[in-house]
């Protein structure tokens, strides 16, 4: 209650001073009341002043006057101190009703104010609570830093102390010689396979060794001697096993690609002395390149002796030419030269089957063995021999090839010159016997198969990916290159001579010369063919250069002989069947065939071409009336061309066919003779069905046009 009261006596002088202080404000501008006690203070106002503003004022009292009371008070009239009066008892009960609510809420106040006590204490409490938990956590902040630098350099130890484990691990790995590698190496042979699974491992810790030593590592000393006496135990071993392998090649009657095959299933063994002990894997190189090369060139030497025992006996002399005559021998249907046995000799100008050595499935077929052939008294040209030996050159030096980059681990230039070194003694051998061939031979088609055969191994090397024959940085190195160097002159100087027998020679000294084709166009015909037909698998514009200059010259010996001949028919036989000897000739034949025919038809139908000229002359110049006055000569060509053409034709066909030998020939300049000959009374024709001889009774003896070819079709011969 004592507080209550206290707080009702303090709420009621704060109302009373409240009051006070209102009635204060306003009697003091009225000057009435305490307000009066104290002198206006005005300073230093002057109210004459210019400068003395009432438009503020004015805005004041406008600001009053709109004031909701004011204005009501404006309106009613009130009494300003009887108003005063009124407000000032409102206030006070109002001052009594606060003060009775106070002291009705005098309890809840003070409850009040010890809540509010109780409250700032606890506060103050939690304040000091919350202080020392900051104080707390600044403490274990600085410890969580002080772990997390901890926990890094323990981090950084762990991965030091890690990749040094490593680094040793490896190092120790790399030098401690476990006992299976020292049993392997010392008591297994060198054909099993954990002797080279060893040796491997040999080779890798050796490797590691030498790595360490040049980096300074000191416990490599204490490996360094068991490692060297294991090196050298494993270098005898290897040197002993692949020297017998090696010797074994040497032994008669050996195939030596067998072992050889075998060698490469243990190439690491090279490898192995290659990187460490180089004077033994050159020593081992040189015994094999010393072996190898003695075998080649002895089975190349014992083959090529043997193989051209089965060529033929007789071959192409210097006097074999084309211009030359054959006197031996007349039947030139033949075309072989003197004292030419069946079997025992090649054809020189003709192809026939020869080609066939050419083509993919006789290239490549299995080499000829020598005495199978001498058994069975088999004979074979020497392009033949050629490709049989060629091929078992290509066959072995590719696989040799092979074997020297993987064994003997090379590759590009070095792989060439160990190439050379196997096979070099060999290689030349074969272009020295070549050479020595070539040098006595005449036989121009078997030297052009050589050489497309040379084109041919060039080309299955090039797939096999074996570029040693031939794209040597060494041009003596390139075998097919030197191969072609000796065949390609060898080719052009047979030609040339075949040229130079058909320049000089002179158709006066032939003896008697008839119409059938000489002997020289019938060569000539079937030599060309052959080099076309074999120049169209590879082209090559070098030969067709060659064979137009031979062209040229048999062109040149068809116009002498046609010369020899009395008679333009003579003369045109003779040049149009010898023409028809070569295809290149087909222009010169056909001017030659057209001409010949009209030779052929003169004498039976003379009479009949040239007034058909004649009479076709006129009508083109208009002057068709002078027609009238060959009544009686055309009756006469009428007459006579129907009684006489059966046994003129028929007189015809037999006389070109005695004339020519070449029946396609005969056949074809026939067939153009009787076609002309119906192109000709066609012509005919025309020519009576004109008004000045459409009237001539003869025009009834004409043989119909359509009867006359029926007839003739009879003559047509089939060959």
């Amino acid at each position: 209650m004592a507080a209550a009261a206290t707080m009702a006596a303090a709420a009621r002088e704060l109302v009373l001073r409240a009051g006070a202080s209102d009635m204060e404000e306003e009697e003091g501008p009225l000057g009435g009341g305490p307000g009066l006690q104290e002198p206006l203070q005005l300073g230093e106002l002057d109210i004459t002043s210019d400068e003395f503003i009432l438009d503020e004022v004015d805005v004041h009292i406008q600001a009053n006057l709109e004031d909701e009371l004011v204005k009501e008070a404006l309106k009613t009239g009130v009494d300003l101190r009887h108003y005063s009066k009124q407000v000032e008892l409102e206030l006070q009960q109002i001052e009594q009703k606060s003060i009775r609510d106070y002291i009705q809420e005098s309890e809840n106040i003070a409850s009040l104010h010890n809540q509010i006590t109780a409250c700032d204490a606890v506060l103050e409490r939690m304040e000091q609570m919350l202080g020392a938990f900051q104080s707390d956590l600044s403490s274990i902040s600085s410890e969580i830093r002080t772990l997390q630098e901890q926990s890094g350099a323990m981090n950084i130890r762990l991965r030091n102390r890690q990749a040094v484990r490593g680094k040793l691990g490896e190092l120790v790995d790399g030098l401690v010689v476990p006992s299976a590698l020292v049993t392997a190496i010392l008591e297994a042979p060198v054909t099993e396979p954990r002797f080279l699974e060893q040796l491997q491992e040999l080779d890798a810790k050796a490797a590691a060794v030498r790595e360490q030593e040049a980096r300074g590592t000191a416990a490599c000393a204490d490996v360094r001697g068991v490692l060297d006496r294991l090196r050298v135990k494993a270098v005898t071993k290897i040197r002993e096993f692949i020297l017998q392998k090696i010797y074994s090649f040497r032994k008669p009657m050996t195939n030596y690609q067998i072992p050889q095959t075998a060698l490469l299933k243990y190439r690491f063994f090279y490898q192995f002395l290659l990187g460490n002990e180089r004077a033994t894997a050159k020593e081992i190189r040189d015994e094999y390149v010393e072996t190898l090369s003695k075998i080649y060139l002895s089975y190349y030497r014992s083959y090529l002796g043997r193989l051209m025992k089965v060529q033929y006996e007789e071959v192409a002399e210097k006097d074999d030419l084309m211009g030359v005559e054959d006197t031996a021998k007349k039947d030139i249907l033949e075309l072989r030269s003197p004292h030419a046995r069946p079997g025992d000799r090649n054809t020189i100008f003709t192809l026939g089957t020869r080609g066939s050595v050419i083509s993919p499935t006789e290239l490549e077929a299995p080499i000829l063995v020598p005495h199978t052939a001498q058994r069975g008294e088999q004979r074979y040209p020497f392009e033949a021999l050629f490709r049989s030996q060629h091929y078992a050159l290509l066959d072995n030096s590719c696989r040799e090839y092979l074997f020297i980059c993987e064994f003997f681990v090379v590759s590009g230039p070095a792989a060439h010159d160990l190439f050379h070194s196997v096979m070099g003694r060999t290689l030349n051998m074969t272009l020295k016997h070549l050479e020595s061939y070539l040098a006595d031979c005449y036989d121009a088609i078997a030297v052009f198969l050589c050489i497309h055969i040379v084109l041919r191994f060039r080309n299955i090397a090039a797939k096999r990916d074996v570029p040693a024959l031939d794209r040597s940085l060494n041009s003596a190195h390139r075998y097919w290159e030197q191969v072609l160097a000796l065949l390609w002159p060898r080719f052009e100087l047979i030609l040339e001579m075949n040229v130079q027998s058909v320049r000089s020679t002179d158709p006066q000294r032939l003896g008697g010369l008839d119409t059938r084709p000489h002997y020289i166009t019938r060569r000539y015909a079937e030599f060309s063919s052959a080099l076309v037909s074999i120049n169209q698998t590879i082209p090559n514009e070098r030969t067709m250069q060659l064979l137009g200059q031979l062209q040229v010259e048999v062109e040149n010996f068809v116009l002498r002989v046609a010369a020899e001949f009395s008679s333009r028919k003579e003369q045109l036989e003779r040049a149009a069947d010898d023409s028809k000897e070569v295809e290149s000739f087909q222009q010169l034949l056909n001017a030659r065939t057209q001409e010949f025919i009209e030779e052929l038809l003169s004498p039976p139908f003379g009479g009949l071409v040239a007034f058909v000229k004649e009479a076709e002359a006129l009508i083109e110049r208009g002057q068709a009336e002078r027609l009238r006055g060959e009544e009686a000569r055309v009756t006469q060509l009428i007459r006579g061309f129907g009684s006489s053409w059966k046994s003129s034709v028929e007189s015809l066909s037999q006389d070109v066919m005695r004339s020519f030998t070449n029946f396609r020939n005969g056949t074809s300049i026939i067939q153009g003779a009787l076609t002309q000959l119906i192109q000709l009374y066609h012509r005919f024709h025309r020519v009576l069905s004109q008004p000045q001889l459409r009237a001539l009774p003869a025009r009834a003896e004409l043989i119909n046009i359509h009867h006359l070819m029926v007839e003739l079709k009879k003559h047509k011969p089939n060959f």
